[in-house]
């Protein structure tokens, strides 16, 4: 073959290939399924008399469902935000070197991890089975104050203490992973320039780790707020038992077990995207916000400081 027409060769070697897209029978019979149990689904909620929507329509904005929802979002914050500080302290305490830290919040992990959250709640609401009075004052001495323990811990106060104390411990293990998530140079840099562990662990260290620690802790968030439907034991009137007050009245139990779902179907959809938005402000890049990979390389680039 001539050196002419090797390039007419190719050319009509590359003419004659075909693409052909790569076909996935599977998907469409997959969709066809899902298609077909939707609309099964559809038809049963719509021709079901015994899901009675009037019923659920006629309780969905009542003020008695409102007034339990509201209460369950004050102690879904309160509950997280508890954990969340108090995870924030153990996961520090036990990456300490101090061995008497690091055991201490290994022991607390180990107990709350341990013991159901329903169980918690239980036994903070009785707690004043155990300690009728609750005193302050000398060790073995004297007592200032005193009062009855029966009437500090109410409902609320023993729900958020059964949520977030169990809540501390997971949020606990959480922080600890994304502290360790970065990078031992960062930690050696940061001490090399005189910051101490507290300065490099608030400017240096949790703010790389958000990366980690935010998504977690976003589904923490979402499933707490369903965890909360447990404190309906003890009495206190969240969503779930606002929900079981009524029922207990006019024997409607499916309407209103349908009303206090789609509620918690809807504040958990918001916190989805709450979770998105925050999630993809935790991922921005570091230089955005001046922290601390911009603030150590202007250190070592330029002669800043870091001021604490």
């Amino acid at each position: 073959m001539s050196a002419g027409t090797l390039p007419e060769a190719r050319g009509r070697a590359r003419e004659e290939i075909v693409a052909v897209p790569v076909r996935h029978p599977g998907r469409w019979v997959t969709i066809a399924v899902i298609a077909v149990l939707a609309a099964m689904l559809a038809h049963t909620l719509v021709t079901n008399p015994r899901f009675q929507w009037g019923v659920v329509g006629q309780y969905f904005l009542s003020q008695a469902i409102l007034s339990g929802l509201v209460r369950t979002i004050e102690l879904t914050a309160v509950a997280m935000a508890l954990g969340i500080l108090l995870g924030v302290v153990l996961a520090i305490m036990r990456l300490s070197p101090n061995p008497v830290l690091s055991r201490a919040s290994w022991g607390y992990i180990w107990f709350f991890r341990g013991t159901p959250v329903l169980v918690q709640i239980i036994l903070w609401y009785n707690l004043s089975a155990l300690f009728p009075r609750l005193s302050f004052g000398v060790p073995f001495g004297p007592a200032f104050v005193s009062g009855s323990l029966n009437s500090i811990i109410t409902p609320f106060v023993a729900s958020v203490l059964g949520l977030g104390l169990a809540e501390a411990a997971y949020m606990a293990e959480i922080v600890r992973a994304g502290i360790l998530s970065v990078d031992k140079g960062q930690h050696h840099a940061a001490a090399a320039l005189g910051m101490g562990r507290l300065l490099v662990m608030r400017r240096i260290v949790l703010p790389q780790a958000m990366r980690v620690i935010v998504p977690p802790t976003g589904n923490e968030t979402i499933s707490m707020l369903k965890t909360t439907s447990l404190v309906s034991v003890i009495s206190f009137q969240e969503l779930l038992y606002s929900a079981q007050l009524i029922y207990a009245r006019n024997y409607e139990t499916i309407p209103l077990l349908l009303v206090a779902s789609l509620w918690y179907l809807a504040a958990t959809t918001v916190l989805s995207g709450l979770q998105v938005l925050v999630e993809r402000r935790a991922g921005r890049g570091w230089s955005s916000r001046g922290t601390a990979p911009g603030a150590l390389r202007r250190m070592f680039m330029g002669g800043g400081t870091v001021q604490p």
